[in-house]
């Protein structure tokens, strides 16, 4: 599998509201109206401080994006950042395509001095994301926190 993963891009913007329409039916059996998904992606795209969405493409078609919003803990004085906004093309599920990303933005995390920790909302009835653990880099926390959060 050669994955390439990638920061999003404004030219993104459509396949990201597309992946998060489907991603709220599946998960939530909720239609998402355009007029408001479009521009929040866009929005997001064009303002790092709202969040940064990455992207992974295997032979230039994108498969799977991943979302990451902050938020300051002042018990751990350090930014948490969450996980959210994840979507992996069915054609691509369980080929570990999540993880590569998964574990790209979690080394993007151990760069970042003031990043104390991953979060990653999951829906109840969604449990393959309990899996996490399995992505070949480990558990969604980073040392020294001593949380663990799913």
């Amino acid at each position: 599998m050669n994955l390439h993963v990638r920061e999003a891009t404004p030219n993104d913007a459509k396949t990201i509201a597309d992946f998060n329409s489907r991603m709220a039916l599946e998960t939530e059996g909720r239609p998402l109206d355009r007029e408001l998904i479009d521009p929040g992606v866009e929005s997001v795209l064009a303002d790092s401080n709202k969040g940064r969405y990455r992207v992974a493409e295997m032979d230039g078609n994108v498969v799977d994006q991943i979302m990451v919003t902050y938020e300051w803990s002042d018990w751990r004085n350090g930014q948490l950042w969450w996980i959210q906004s994840v979507y992996v093309r069915k054609d691509y599920r369980r080929e570990g395509v999540f993880s590569t990303l998964y574990c790209h933005v979690k080394s993007l995390a151990r760069q970042e001095a003031d990043v104390c920790g991953l979060r990653l909302y999951v829906e109840m009835d969604n449990m393959r994301a309990g899996d996490l653990p399995e992505t070949g880099c480990g558990a969604a926390w980073l040392p020294g926190n001593g949380s663990r959060f799913f």
